[in-house]
């Protein structure tokens, strides 16, 4: 598998799960068309979707359902696409999503493995790989970002790391799609800041790749630490979304 392998198999994931064309992500100008979940998309996007703006970096593709479509389109073609993804241009959007009943919601970055930048690090502990079966008593808070309870069955592979016999670092990967596997890391607070996530993010990277899948990274913005830990580990940028939805379900979040 080569970069460019990776990235194309990205794009077709991404066009899969909004219902474009891989060759869109590519177009020099902004697409907008129908919300169109297909049935490969990645298993944790759950409807309802009011629209996702998708950008690798060429341009912004939007796809919406009808009721907001007319304002997605006025939005992607008064902004210049990475504006799209702006604080001063959001609000724009938001207000006229808001008078139609939905919100923006989600917003973040997305990282693929850039394969002569993944390091070969060591772990300062012993480190083990582990299978699902190894799970089962780990999905407790501390392994919030490495494990998700809420979807078990997805979680299929991970690198721990022990000291004394007691796990302090997890990287572990869920199989959110049929060709990718996205990567979630934790740390123990004690145990931070001595090089245990990328070292653990790194290996298990490999060992995805080792599978024929294509390993993901996702943070906000906001995370320096983990956006810090993917670029450690050999990821770089590669994609950006936003998603809105009903305002009833994200004023639900905020609960």
């Amino acid at each position: 598998m080569t970069d460019r392998e990776i990235l194309e198999i990205a794009m077709r994931q991404s066009a899969e799960d909004i219902g474009c064309r891989a060759e869109d992500l590519k177009a020099d100008q902004n697409i907008v068309l129908p919300f169109r979940k297909g049935q490969g998309a990645r298993k944790y996007l759950k409807e309802p979707i009011t629209c996702n703006l998708v950008s690798y970096g060429s341009n912004v593709v939007a796809a919406s359902i009808d009721e907001t479509r007319e304002v997605v389109a006025e939005y992607v073609g008064k902004f210049r696409f990475y504006a799209c993804f702006e604080t001063p241009a959001m609000h724009w959007l938001n207000e006229r999503l808001l008078a139609k009943g939905h919100k923006i919601c989600f917003m973040a970055e997305y990282y693929l493995p850039v394969l002569s930048r993944i390091p070969d690090l060591v772990c300062p502990y012993e480190t083990r790989t582990l299978t699902r079966e190894d799970f089962g008593p780990l999905y407790l808070p501390e392994w919030g970002n490495a494990l998700c309870k809420d979807r078990p069955q997805l979680d299929v592979l991970g690198v721990g790391a022990y000291d004394g016999g007691r796990l302090v670092g997890l990287a572990a990967c869920s199989a959110d799609c049929e060709a990718m596997w996205q990567i979630g890391v934790d740390v123990l607070p004690a145990w931070r800041r001595q090089g245990i996530a990328c070292a653990l993010t790194s290996a298990l990277a490999k060992e995805i790749l080792a599978r024929g899948k294509v390993p993901f990274y996702c943070t906000a913005w906001s995370n320096i630490r983990s956006a810090r830990n993917a670029a450690k580990s050999g990821f770089l940028p590669a994609w950006v979304e936003m998603t809105a939805k009903p305002a009833t379900i994200v004023d639900g979040m905020n609960l």
